[in-house]
């Protein structure tokens, strides 16, 4: 008997809530339309098609000639239109509700555009938890793709992962198929003929096995020196396509569903928390991330056995990793909770499309891909969460509160502050700093910034890989995978890597050396002397819009310390469209020696001024100037601020004059097209002299005024 495989070849097409048009329309004509067009001159091969929901409404909007086109391939069953969650987001991160609401919605549209239901679910970055057969059956889908790495974890024999299995939650079956490393690493950046032949090589005479590669759309023609690769002058899809066409005697394509109607499962599988091997590296810290990666990749090239257990942390651990991650986590858990104490009509149902879009994965989590570090990303889909929350406490009559709440989920607490204009988030533990600031008719959160942090891949640059242009072929001319390509957007990006020891918090109180300049303090990484910046505060006042704080600490001078007590003052004032926030910071000397110091307040403020964006800018006297940008001021009583394309202006005014000093908060990142830089807010110092007495105390203060050109949920009504 002839030997025989089959390959279902499953293709994931996803673009973030809040991704840039041009960017869409580019990936589009490099990686979405050239592989439909090929799917139209070779009919003989078959595979499954994936569209996340802001890419299905793109197409919609932009080209609906497209779901036309993907409609006439679904009904000649040339291709299985895939569901999922609709916004893309990591299941096991939401309640139940949701995750049902999210995997509904999707199932809906499929059937709307394309006249079928999907039975088959896309798992984002393929993040699995044994509770999901429940989500998924429970919102009618029968199976999804894993990585063949949850078969590794779950026992099966490396011999045995070529079909699918099922599992079960409480009753509810779900057949789970998983991705095969060998197919995932070779397609598209391998020589056509090897993986042909690598097929052959698993081929058996019963024909039962089946060949599964489920992976992202994008690196066929959109990820670095993929198009010319895929579809230019070297064709690879095509001849793969024609080579899959011409080896149809024993080389079956087939869809997940097509194949399941035709085979039973291989058996029964229960797999524990994972995703696919880089996830979890990217998830460990950076130490144990570089140290993850070197002995698995000499476990691989040595052949050790060792490999096939290697894991690393879970998805969720991104959650304590980074704490603006678990900030965004744990905000939507509350809008979530929100949304489902509204009762059903029109108003909850705006509230939750804007909680459901803010739930989209990409930025919960950061590896090779942005993630998190990407701004215009992560500002965009926390305004679905501020337009969500908003909507919710309107139509809840709650929008005026003080709060003293767990927000975070670490077992202590912080305070919430809410009007009618804003919400802001204090946290007691570290500083009494404010970590949410959300400008509620712009839709805007003005305090997310992210903290510039070690990651493992800062080494490379260490090491001297500061190149502008990658090398694009691999071993014996194969196309490098984006996991092996490395290079810089600019040079010299090792001299601006840069570190906070503090979170990236605003109306934080500094003690700085007297002699301090803005040169040594930067964008706020010099030492400070106190240790109130990231101490314990404890309330003494909460009443509507006003939490007033106070924290005992030390000072280290050079001839000793100095203890102190810090008393601030938190107030909520203004409208919709004018709201206010001031700070105000009291300090007393407890020491039998004079204090003499630089006082200061920290602010961290994102305002979306990234390259020299002309519509974000900071405005001294009459000038503007380029909110990406550095500057100094000496007795200021004004500094504005703002974004024309956001329609925020801020006007801060501290008392008594002060010194201000302003710097960009820049990460050093990794991302599909290499290293960069990444503006992620501006840190804005106002500081003052300080002369204290024993037993004397100063007060200084800065009140934000924000006006906000429009509203937009009166503009989306």
């Amino acid at each position: 008997m002839s030997r025989r495989i089959a390959l279902a070849l499953t293709l994931h097409n996803h673009q973030p809530v809040g991704n840039f048009g041009w960017v869409v329309e580019e990936t589009h004509k490099r990686a979405y339309l050239p592989m439909i067009e090929a799917l139209e001159r070779h009919p003989g091969v078959r595979l499954a098609l994936h569209y996340t929901g802001p890419l299905l409404e793109w197409l919609v909007a932009e080209h609906p000639d497209v779901i036309d086109r993907l409609r006439a391939l679904v009904e000649r069953r040339q291709v299985e239109i895939l569901g999922g969650g609709y916004f893309e987001p990591v299941l096991a991160s939401l309640p139940e509700r949701d995750r049902l609401s999210q995997l509904t919605r999707m199932a809906d549209e499929v059937e709307r555009l394309f006249g079928t239901r999907p039975r088959v679910a896309w798992l984002a970055e393929r993040v699995w938890e044994p509770d999901l057969p429940t989500s998924l059956a429970g919102a009618g889908y029968q199976s999804t793709i894993v990585d063949d790495a949850h078969f590794r974890a779950a026992a099966i024999p490396e011999d045995a992962m070529w079909g699918p299995y099922t599992t079960e939650d409480q009753g509810r079956l779900l057949t789970v198929f998983g991705t095969e490393q060998g197919l995932r690493y070779r397609i598209p950046f391998r020589q056509v003929d090897e993986v042909i032949a690598y097929l052959w090589d698993h081929a058996t005479d019963d024909g039962r096995r089946l060949g599964t590669m489920g992976d992202d759309g994008e690196k066929f023609g959109a990820w670095p020196s993929t198009w010319k690769h895929c579809w230019g002058e070297e064709r690879w899809v095509d001849r793969f396509f024609e080579a899959l066409e011409a080896n149809a005697g024993w080389l079956t394509t087939t869809t997940p569903s097509d194949w399941l109607e035709a085979n039973g499962p291989l058996g029964r599988v229960y797999m524990p928390v994972g995703s696919y091997a880089e996830m979890g590296e990217w998830a460990l810290p950076p130490d144990e991330s570089r140290a993850f990666h070197e002995i698995l990749e000499r476990d691989r090239a040595e052949g050790r056995a060792e490999a096939r257990w290697l894991r690393g942390a879970s998805w969720r651990n991104f959650q304590v990793k980074y704490r603006e991650i678990n900030d965004l986590h744990k905000r939507m858990l509350r809008v979530s909770a929100k949304v489902a104490a509204l009762p059903a009509g029109p108003a909850r149902d705006v509230a939750l499309d804007d909680l459901l879009r803010g739930q989209s994965n990409d930025i919960y989590w950061h590896g090779l891909f942005g993630g998190i570090y990407l701004p215009h990303l992560r500002l965009a889909t926390v305004s679905h969460l501020v337009a969500a929350e908003d909507a919710a406490d309107a139509a809840l009559g709650v929008q005026r509160s003080a709060e003293i709440l767990d927000l975070d989920l670490d077992g202590r607490p912080e305070v919430r502050l809410s009007d009618e204009g804003q919400v802001v988030t204090v946290d007691l533990d570290e500083g009494a700093g404010i970590g949410d600031w959300d400008v509620r008719a712009a839709r805007h959160a003005l305090a997310s910034v992210l903290r510039r942090r070690p990651e493992a891949y800062h080494e490379t640059l260490r090491r001297g890989v500061d190149r502008q242009e990658p090398a694009a072929k691999g071993d014996g001319g194969a196309l490098s995978s984006i996991h092996d390509i490395v290079r810089s957007k600019e040079a010299g990006l090792v001299d601006r890597l840069r570190y906070d020891d503090h979170e990236r918090r605003s109306g934080l109180v500094r003690f700085l050396p007297l002699d301090a300049t803005a040169a040594t303090y930067g964008a706020g990484e010099i030492a400070d002397l106190g240790s109130v910046m990231t101490g314990p505060s404890e309330v003494v006042e909460l009443a509507d819009g006003r939490v007033v704080t106070r924290a005992g600490g030390v000072v280290t001078l050079a001839d000793g310390e100095r203890r102190v007590e810090v008393r601030k003052t938190v107030i909520l004032g203004g409208d919709r469209l004018h709201p206010t926030l001031a700070v105000s910071v009291t300090v007393r000397n407890e020491a039998d020696r004079p204090l003499r110091c630089r006082l200061g307040q920290e602010w961290s403020v994102m305002l979306l001024g990234g390259g020299g964006n002309p519509s974000a800018w900071y405005e001294i006297g009459e000038a503007r100037r380029a909110h990406d940008g550095t500057g100094t001021a000496t007795g200021v009583t004004r500094i504005g601020q703002g974004n024309d394309w956001l329609s925020v202006a801020i006007e801060s005014l501290p008392t008594p004059a002060a010194d201000a000093w302003w710097a960009p908060i820049e990460t050093v990142s990794n991302s599909e097209d290499g290293f960069e830089r990444v503006y992620q807010g501006s840190s804005l110092l106002f500081s003052w002299p300080l002369d204290l007495a024993p037993g004397a105390e100063a007060t200084v203060s800065v009140e934000q005024r924000v006006s906000v050109a429009g509203d937009r949920a009166a503009d989306a009504s």
